[in-house]
């Protein structure tokens, strides 16, 4: 029976109910939220290290990291939004490497350095001009960059290009032959005892001829000659990934 003025009886409705439920509601997609927002974890990478003053300082970074290269228990330093922030403004590299554009010569991954920490120059077979010979001397000449390496390698395309011209005396073609006229020097002293590769002699040769023109020229030999400045040839094989210095190591 209904009494007059009274509602009938039912199930529990209105506020009370809506407001368990957009409690639920809100609970669970709480839950969901936090869920995917989870911030991934970070990747640690190696903290910055101090940048070397001298030449025998930066030589030793530069070889402790290509013995990480060659084992395989690299530290990856200088590769991070922190260091890309740090050296925005203004950079201070260690060191400079000329080596070849060859895609397997990469410095950076070949000493295991990073961002800021190498000014590279890359020409086929190192070869020198006066633009690359300026672009070596920026660092050693306006920041006081302590350590240049030359750096050939193992069976190195642009030499057996060169070697092949210049022993055929046929012209490469287009602006190739200008990486063959810069390696000349290389080739005539190859020519006189080829050994048993002359490709790699010849590699052999164009490193050490191109680090001990810029160890003596007139605007890096001084710095050379004080002590402020490493001049290194190295060569490096593309079997074992290790660096093999010629010449110019800091005593």
């Amino acid at each position: 029976m209904r009494t007059a003025g009274l509602p009938a009886r039912g199930p529990a409705r209105g506020p009370a109910r809506r407001s368990v439920l957009t409690a639920g509601l809100a609970a669970a997609a709480g839950a969901l939220s936090g869920c995917s927002a989870a911030p991934a974890p970070k990747v640690a990478t190696a903290a910055p290290q101090p940048r070397p003053a001298t030449p025998q300082a930066a030589f030793a970074r530069l070889m402790e990291g290509n013995r990480r290269w060659v084992s395989g228990n690299l530290d990856h330093p200088d590769r991070d939004p922190e260091r890309r922030e740090l050296v925005a403004e203004a950079q201070d590299p260690f060191g400079v490497v000329l080596s070849c554009i060859d895609s397997r010569v990469a410095p950076e991954l070949i000493f295991d350095t990073g961002l800021g920490d190498l000014y590279v120059l890359r020409t086929g077979g190192q070869a020198i001009g006066p633009v690359v010979t300026g672009s070596v001397e920026y660092g050693p000449m306006t920041g006081g960059t302590p350590l240049v390496v030359v750096l050939g390698h193992q069976r190195c395309g642009a030499v057996e290009a060169a070697y092949k011209s210049l022993k055929a005396g046929k012209p490469l073609p287009g602006n190739l032959e200008a990486l063959a006229k810069a390696m000349a020097p290389a080739y005539e002293l190859t020519a006189k005892d080829p050994g048993a590769d002359p490709v790699d002699t010849m590699t052999h040769h164009q490193i050490k001829v191109t680090a001990e023109g810029l160890r003596s020229n007139a605007d890096l030999g001084p710095l050379v000659e004080k002590g402020a400045l490493g001049v290194v040839g190295a060569y490096y094989s593309l079997d074992t990934g290790r660096v093999e210095v010629l010449t110019g190591a800091p005593a």
